[in-house]
């Protein structure tokens, strides 16, 4: 399958890719083609058998435990701020 350039300048619209002149539309045409012949090259490889996979490397997710914690580092959290109390952050009032 290959697009003519009617295609490709329709494309470019719609995907709001300016194409000011006819070398630009031409060379869109070539890329798209490319992609084109790229898809119709894998759709010949045979999966059947082939499970769907996320990656070709077997990995295992690394999962935590679901707990709620707060960390037991409030004092590292507020080190830098200009003015804490009770590890909270003191800031200015904003609102009178």
């Amino acid at each position: 399958m290959s697009l003519d350039q009617a295609a490709v300048r329709r494309i470019a619209k719609l995907a709001r890719i300016a194409v000011t002149d006819e070398a630009e539309l031409t060379h869109l045409q070539g890329e798209m083609n490319a992609i084109l012949s790229f898809v119709e090259q894998l759709n010949e490889v045979d999966v059947t058998g082939v499970e769907p996979m996320t990656s070709v490397m077997p990995m295992r997710m690394k999962k935590r435990q679901d707990v709620v914690t707060d960390g037991d580092i409030a004092d590292q959290i507020v080190a830098n701020a200009p003015a804490t109390e009770n590890h909270f952050f003191l800031v200015p009032k904003v609102i009178e």
